[in-house]
């Protein structure tokens, strides 16, 4: 299987297509995971906004603008169907895998033109099995590819190119669009600029209106719609509230271990034992400063679950190549190679099967506690979001975590009539308020006790 992707023929997409269709099927069909919190908040989110409303406006989420497009033209197409996450999720893996091996042979990454790329980033992708399924970070993650991949052309090209610097400034903003902490990879674009790829400071101003290009338009569409304010307001509470952890940093070390040390022992002999061009050498460099990047942004997201590990992918799949390819024959190869594409896929499923009881924060339950009449529209205050399996979301407050930030801070009268504004015309026909924000809301606002009352501890029905 190793000398099989090796060849330089692009047929050998093929064998990635079928490694994908069978691990799809294997996943969705023989080992179906529960629905994970992060998808179903995406679902309500999606059917929210299709219902007239407008994020960060009527709805408080930390989900990037553009996301929130998608996700409404989803529910719109679809309605709430899981599957459709997983199948436009693999889709978009698969143009992220041809992308990247079209970059490392193109701009003659490695001595060898190959496949190796794509399988080892395929199977990369099945570390976990929500890094395969649609979701902010990958859709961000394909435009921050997509720069990466115009960043890679300026280390070949001999001359100032305008277009290839204003490309790698709207990805990065397109980036920032879908996944708001991505705005991060900014100080990644304008350092690898000037010390790698020498940009000139025309280069440079390029890149800079291009990231902001796409931001101002969102930007623009907001306040035609009088969303202007509300969108300002939450942007920088997203780098700011209190994050949160789905699993523990040492859950993704034990099946992360095995591709860990792979891509260590690439860098290491990559960068001690082969030789390498100038430009080789630039791309390294490129990669060895995304991956501190990633692991920077990745430290500061908020929601900390194992699909945001994604942006490793492009440099974790350049340090493993390395090692194939030094490492061309023999036992080592041969096995590290098997363990990676059939042994990484195949743990992680059994893996996280095992920790389905255990990451309850995750994976949602099936059963709710609440029983709510048909018809009626919920709004949840606190950790557990199943009850938003029977009941669609009927307020403002959709992130939880977002919204008790936003509660603790001291408002202004304007901003205390803002709430009671989107709470009265939405209202919610129940609340569910576990941590007592809500009951604390109503003291703050004595108006709201004409529209709201206690049925039972922690459940407030409207009048």
């Amino acid at each position: 299987m190793l000398s099989f992707f090796k060849v330089n023929d692009p047929f050998r997409l093929i064998g990635v297509v079928i490694y994908l269709l069978l691990f799809g099927f294997v996943l969705l069909a023989l080992f179906p995971f529960p629905i994970t919190e992060p998808k179903l908040l995406w679902m309500v989110l999606g059917e929210r906004l299709n219902q007239g409303y407008f994020m960060y406006q009527d709805v408080m989420d930390d989900t990037g603008p553009l996301s929130a497009g998608v996700f409404t033209a989803i529910h719109y197409f679809f309605g709430r169907n899981e599957l459709i996450y997983d199948f436009l999720g693999r889709i978009l893996v698969f143009l992220q895998i041809l992308y990247w091996n079209t970059v490392l042979i193109r701009y003659r990454v490695f001595d060898e033109n190959t496949y190796l790329p794509a399988i080892i980033m395929a199977a990369l992708y099945h570390f976990s099995f929500d890094l395969l399924s649609l979701s902010p970070t990958l859709m961000g993650s394909t435009f921050l590819m997509l720069a990466l991949g115009q960043l890679f052309s300026q280390t070949v090209l001999q001359k100032e190119t305008s277009e290839s610097t204003l490309l790698i400034g709207i990805y990065g903003g397109l980036a920032t669009g879908f996944h708001l902490n991505f705005i991060l990879f900014l100080p990644y674009i304008i350092f690898t600029g000037l010390a790698i790829s020498g940009f000139s400071f025309r280069q440079l101003f390029l890149a800079l209106v291009g990231f902001f290009l796409p931001i101002l338009l969102i930007l623009v569409f907001y306040f035609w719609n009088d969303g202007l304010e509300e969108a300002l307001q939450v942007w920088p509470m997203v780098f700011t509230y209190e994050g949160y952890d789905y699993q523990p940093y040492l859950s993704w070390l034990i099946p992360g271990i095995l591709p860990v040390l792979l891509a260590f022992f690439g860098f290491f002999v990559g960068s001690f034992f082969r030789g390498a061009t100038i430009n080789q050498q630039k791309q390294r460099q490129l990669i060895i400063i995304w991956l501190i990047f990633s692991a920077l942004v990745f430290l500061l997201v908020k929601r900390q679950a194992s699909y945001q590990l994604l942006i490793f992918i492009p440099g974790m799949t350049y340090m493993i190549t390395q090692f194939f390819l030094h490492f061309k024959t023999g036992v080592l190869a041969k096995l590290s190679f098997f363990l990676l594409v059939l042994g990484l896929p195949a743990g992680g499923i059994a893996y996280w099967k095992a920790r389905v009881e255990t990451d309850q924060l995750y994976f949602v339950g099936t059963n709710s506690k609440e029983v709510f009449p048909e018809g009626s529209s919920i709004m949840v205050l606190g950790n557990d979001c199943s009850s938003y399996q029977q009941a669609p979301l009927g307020g403002p407050f959709l992130n939880y975590h977002l919204s008790k930030s936003y509660f603790s801070k001291e408002k202004t009268l304007e901003q205390k009539a803002q709430i009671f504004q989107k709470l009265t015309q939405q209202q919610p026909d129940f609340v569910l308020d576990k941590e007592g924000y809500f009951k604390k809301l109503l003291d703050d606002l004595p108006a709201l006790k004409e529209y709201y009352q206690e049925s039972s501890p922690g459940v407030f029905t409207v009048k």
